[in-house]
C-alpha cells in the first residue's frame, strides 16, 4: 500500500508574528484549513505580511495523527502560492482600526468586533490586566448584541404589527430576525467556538422559553455542548469552547445557589462569583497574575454599557472618541508574576465543580476554596 507523506492544501493565514530563537529570526504562521483545522508552520523572516490572505501550502503529514488534526498541530512545510483574496473580517478590522489614531486602540477594537488576532504585546498586557475575555468574542458579546438588536427592532416592528399583522407573535418574529443577524455575524467571524456555543444555547434557550419550560437549565448547557462536539469534534480540544462552557456553568450555579436575591446583589455577586470560580482554571492555563487582575470584575461590569456604545460610535464613524480612556487603562503600571499552578489544580477543581451540582455542601465550599486560591495568588504578587 502506498503511503503519502505530503499534502497540498488551501488555508487562510489567521495570524503571523516574528520569533527569535538563538541567533535565528523567522516568522510563525497560524493557519486555518478549508476544513476548519488549525495548524502552525514557520516561514522565512523576509516573508511579507499575509495575515488574512488565502494561501496554498505544502505540508509534511507523515507524523500527523487524528488527535493532533483535531487539536491543532505544527507542520513542516512551505507557502507555495498566495491567492489574491483576503477574508472580509480582516478588511472590516482595518475599517474599525482606521477610526483610531492610536495603534493599540485600533487593534483592540478590530479584535473586539471582527475577532482578528491581537499583537503579542497587547495580548500580554490584556492578560496581565485580567481582561482578555472581554476581547475574545463569546456568548457575553452575543448576549449584549441580541439585547441591542431586539431593542432597535422592537419599535419599528410594533408600529408595523399594529397596522398590518396584529395576529403575529412579536417575540417569535423578533427572535427569528435577531437570530438570523447573529448567525450571519457568527459565519462572518468563521464560527469561533465560544460564539458557536452561545448561539446554540440561545436557540435552545428560546425553544424552552417559548414552550414555558425552565430556561436556566444545566440540561440545556449539556445538550448544547454535547451536540456541538458531536458535530464538530475539534471543539473538545478548543480552550475557548471549554472556557465558554465553564463560564456558563458557573453562572447557572450562582443563579441556582442564590435564587430570589435582589437585582444589585445578583449583578455584582455574579461577577465576583464567576471571577473567583474561573480563577483556578485561568491560573492553570495562562499562569499569570497581577495586583490589577482583580479589577477585571469592575471592567467586566462596565463593559456591559461600553460594548454597545462603542459599536454605535464606530457605526457613526466616531470610534476614536474613547481612545483616551482605553490608552489610560493599557498604560496602567502592571507588575505581573508567573503563578505555578499544576494541572492537579485544574483536575481537582473541575471535579469539585461537577460535584457541586448534586451536593449542597460542596457548592457552599467552592467559594471558600476559590478565595483561598485568590489569596495565594495575591500573596505571590506581594
Amino acid at each position: 500500500m502506498t503511503r503519502y507523506d505530503d499534502a497540498v492544501i488551501f488555508a487562510t493565514v489567521e495570524q503571523q508574528y516574528e520569533k527569535r530563537k538563538a541567533e535565528r529570526t523567522y516568522q510563525v504562521l497560524k493557519l486555518r484549513s478549508e476544513a476548519g483545522a488549525f495548524f502552525y508552520m514557520t516561514a522565512p523572516a523576509a516573508l511579507r505580511n499575509l495575515q488574512g490572505y488565502a494561501v496554498r501550502v505544502w505540508l509534511r503529514t507523515d507524523r500527523l495523527d487524528f488527535r493532533h488534526y483535531l487539536s491543532g498541530f505544527f507542520a513542516h512545510g512551505a507557502v507555495d502560492a498566495v491567492l489574491p483574496r483576503r477574508q472580509w473580517k480582516f478588511r472590516a478590522g482595518e475599517w474599525f482600526a482606521a477610526q483610531h489614531d492610536e495603534g493599540r486602540s485600533g487593534a483592540l477594537f478590530a479584535a473586539l468586533f471582527t475577532a482578528t488576532p491581537l499583537p503579542t504585546e497587547l495580548r500580554t498586557s490584556l492578560g496581565q490586566l485580567g481582561i482578555s475575555h472581554l476581547l475574545a468574542i463569546s456568548g457575553f458579546h452575543l448576549g449584549l448584541l441580541s439585547v441591542l438588536l431586539f431593542t432597535l427592532l422592537r419599535f419599528p416592528y410594533r408600529a408595523l404589527q399594529s397596522r398590518w399583522f396584529p395576529w403575529r407573535n412579536a417575540h417569535r418574529d423578533l427572535f427569528a430576525v435577531t437570530a438570523m443577524i447573529l448567525l450571519g455575524y457568527a459565519l462572518f467571524l468563521q464560527l469561533p467556538p465560544s460564539v458557536l456555543r452561545a448561539f446554540a444555547m440561545m436557540l435552545i434557550g428560546f425553544f424552552l422559553y417559548d414552550r414555558g419550560l425552565r430556561l436556566l437549565s444545566f440540561q440545556s448547557l449539556f445538550i448544547a455542548a454535547v451536540l456541538l462536539i458531536a458535530i464538530w469534534p475539534r471543539l473538545l480540544f478548543s480552550v475557548g469552547f471549554c472556557l465558554s462552557v465553564a463560564g456558563v456553568y458557573y453562572i447557572f450555579l450562582f443563579l441556582h445557589t442564590f435564587a430570589d436575591r435582589g437585582k444589585i446583589f445578583t449583578f455584582v455577586g455574579m461577577h465576583v462569583w464567576v471571577y473567583l470560580m474561573m480563577l483556578p482554571i485561568a491560573l492553570t492555563i495562562f499562569g499569570t497574575f497581577s495586583a490589577l487582575h482583580p479589577l477585571s470584575i469592575l471592567w467586566t461590569m462596565l463593559f456591559i454599557p461600553f460594548y454597545p456604545l462603542t459599536l454605535l460610535l464606530h457605526a457613526a464613524g466616531a470610534g476614536g472618541v474613547l481612545d483616551a480612556p482605553i490608552v489610560w487603562i493599557l498604560e496602567l503600571p502592571v507588575s505581573a508574576v508567573r503563578v505555578e499552578a499544576g494541572w492537579w489544580l485544574l483536575i481537582s477543581w473541575g471535579a469539585l465543580s461537577l460535584l457541586a451540582l448534586p451536593s449542597k455542601t460542596v457548592k457552599m465550599l467552592l467559594p471558600f476554596l476559590a478565595t483561598a486560591v485568590f489569596v495565594g495568588a495575591v500573596y505571590q504578587v506581594a
